[in-house]
């Protein structure tokens, strides 16, 4: 595992009313009305995500467990006024 950084921006589109995911984690797709909704909705797919798209068996039969558990940032992204 290379890769022991993820991020996720919370970002909001005024037109449809909602935040969607932008980030680095693989197959990562969110849509909620709410900040909190969107963290909670993160903080529960986004582990198994990580272990079954950016680990390896490998990764996980000879790594620590401090050295597999990742960072992820999270940002929440307010449109810019135009």
């Amino acid at each position: 595992m290379t890769n022991r950084s993820f991020y996720v921006r919370a970002v909001w589109d005024p037109a449809e009313s909602l935040f969607y995911s932008d980030s680095n984690i693989i197959g990562l797709h969110l849509e909620a009305p709410t900040f909190e909704a969107f963290e909670e909705a993160l903080m529960d797919v986004a582990p198994d995500l990580i272990v079954a798209n950016h680990l390896t068996e490998a990764d996980l039969a000879t790594t620590p467990l401090r050295d597999l558990v990742p960072a992820i940032i999270i940002e929440k992204q307010l449109a810019k006024a135009s």
